[in-house]
């Protein structure tokens, strides 16, 4: 079928869908809803089959769905309207929840339901973007790809919303207001941390801290603390600060002050010399290091999988601390979003962004050379959550890349308008050869991971909950030390490693690449300085971007992509 996808952002969620369907043979563009009239063109241009809205703020104009089926992905149970549904459902607790395909009518989400999804809530409240990214997006692709196969049937007929029906378990629920997101830190620590996280990552907990009033993001439940005031600032650990609270503490992680151009940084940098007196005590941790059976793992989880020059410098050594280590495969894992490459919120907020970004590259290139000149041990990517620009190109450097199951990578630059670092030119064409490397960085497009897997990008894919994928990759890692051809493997690595250090060593790619970045970087000769603002401050697109729109209509062979745009 020829389908268009009408968007507000191509995010993580609008990404699997595109790539879900393109697997399924369907013909599939893109547009942007800026407007009302790019919508209605959109379709005239495309005449598609079917227009599927994934992920949609805006309202339908009736031009579009009543001259094209149009469906509308919800992220709600049936009969659950408004926008606020994953907000209320963290709120208020949920023990389940849901995903609706509904086609749009004049009044928002009330239209004929096409199918849901039903899912179990989480037993401690997530944060509503990993919600959003992890039981929502699967449970929505999945609708995505049965309204394409119910569309082409002749013979459905969607099912009116009938709030008589027993399947139809939601409401209407008002939007969440700024009051709806205030609290005190007299409060307890286990109601702070639903309600911040039912607002992350947008628009955040509202609140006050060292006097200041600020959004709050990023929170964990910290130890029990005796006496004291809430609201005080007791200890500070890795950009993160220790707040007390009615009975307890909670551990901020991330915080934007409400001011005129204040961006979400790492709470500790936010607030300055606030909290600098503020002692260092143990209990968070971004980075941590485990070794059993053989196997060491060092895991990390950054925020939005956006790395700053300090969180770089300390998982390089932490590289460092585990390949000096007797075991004989080390595991490299990150979280739920594994990584996105440089920090652009930080870099935009120093004082000098420029040379702010010159250090963040540079420290995660130090990351990647961990990986790459690890030779004492096998090394196995866990690439669990999506990955883009600098963020895939790291975890190219190890023997095993293996990726779970939904996960969408974005192995390309260009939208930031940087060439690229992190060694991309020696482990991309490793891996897929020069002329896949070169596609794959100029057409700027995303890849799931069973595309990934047959491109040799991945060496295999995992099905699976996040942990269940962790398990099974430790279990892999456990084998692979314990394999009988282990001193083979591990002499062919070295070999390989030696051959291609003649040929021509890591410091000329690093040089080669670093050469374009500083280009990059302080002359702009590629438009970073206005990528990054864009990204950083959520600028709306005025238009749908020109690596989006230049594929509309064509065969499903060559279409969209975006940079990482899951960031919620």
């Amino acid at each position: 079928m020829r389908i268009l996808l009408l968007c507000s952002a191509f995010n993580g969620l609008t990404q699997r869908s595109w790539l879900a369907l393109r697997r399924e043979g369907h013909e599939v563009s893109v547009e942007l809803a800026v407007s009302e009239q790019a919508m209605v063109e959109a379709a005239e241009l495309a005449k598609p089959d079917l227009v599927i809205c994934p992920f949609l703020k805006e309202r339908v104009p009736a031009a579009l769905w009543q001259g094209h089926r149009t469906v509308i992905i919800h992220p709600g149970p049936p009969g659950d309207r408004g926008p606020s549904s994953l907000d209320w459902a963290i709120v208020d607790a949920e023990s389940e929840w849901g995903v609706t395909a509904l086609q749009a009518v004049e009044e928002m989400d009330a239209g004929p339901i096409w199918g849901y999804r039903m899912f179990a809530m989480p037993a401690e409240p997530p944060r509503k973007s990993a919600l959003y990214n992890g039981p929502v997006a699967d449970a929505a692709v999945e609708l995505v790809v049965e309204v394409a196969g119910k569309a082409a049937d002749a013979s459905f007929v969607p099912v009116p919303l009938d709030y008589r029906s027993p399947e139809v378990r939601g409401r209407l629920r008002r939007a969440m207001r700024h009051a709806d997101r205030e609290f005190s830190w007299s409060e307890p620590g286990e109601e702070i941390v639903r309600r911040v996280r039912a607002a992350d990552g947008s628009p955040g907990g509202r609140t006050v801290l060292c006097d200041l009033p600020v959004r709050v993001f990023d929170v964990y439940r910290g130890p029990e603390l005796p006496g004291g005031v809430p609201g005080e600032v007791v200890a500070r650990r890795e950009g993160a600060v220790l707040v007390r609270t009615g009975d307890g503490s909670v551990w901020v992680g991330h915080v934007r002050l409400e001011r005129e151009g204040a961006v979400k940084l790492p709470a500790a940098m936010a607030l300055g010399e606030l909290v600098a007196s503020a002692p260092e005590r143990s209990g968070y941790s971004e980075i941590t290091y485990d070794r059993s059976d053989g196997v060491g793992v060092v895991s990390f989880d950054f925020y939005n999988g956006a790395m700053s020059t300090e969180q770089c410098r300390r998982l390089a050594a932490a590289l460092r601390y585990a390949a000096a280590q007797d075991t004989r495969v080390l595991v490299v894992r990150g979280g739920e979003v594994f990584s996105n490459g440089i920090h652009l919120n930080v870099i935009e907020a120093a004082r000098h962004p420029e040379l702010e970004a010159w250090m963040n590259i540079n420290a995660i290139n130090a990351v990647c050379r961990e990986i790459v000149g690890c030779t004492g041990q096998l090394v196995v990517t866990s690439v669990g959550g999506n990955a883009g620009a600098g963020g895939v190109m790291m975890g190219l450097g190890a023997d095993r890349v293996i990726v779970r199951e939904g996960v969408v990578l974005n192995p390309h630059y260009r939208t930031m308008g940087l060439f690229g670092s992190e060694f991309w030119t020696y482990v991309l064409p490793r891996r897929v050869g020069a002329e896949q490397a070169l596609r794959l960085t100029q057409e700027a497009l995303p890849i799931g991971a069973a595309e990934a897997v047959e491109l040799g990008l991945a060496d295999r894919m995992l099905a699976g909950s996040r942990l269940d994928f962790e398990r099974r990759v430790l279990e892999y890692a456990e084998r692979l030390a314990v394999d009988p051809g282990y001193d083979r493997l591990l002499a062919g690595r070295r070999a390989a490693r030696e051959a291609d250090e003649r040929r021509k060593p890591l410091d000329a790619f690093r040089a080669e690449e670093l050469a374009e970045m500083s280009r990059d970087m302080f002359d702009d000769q590629n438009g970073f300085r206005a990528a990054r603002r864009a990204f950083v401050h959520k600028v709306k697109a005025e238009a749908t971007p020109e690596h989006l729109a230049v594929h509309r209509g064509l065969s499903g062979a060559s279409s969209v992509s975006d940079a990482e745009a899951s960031h919620m």
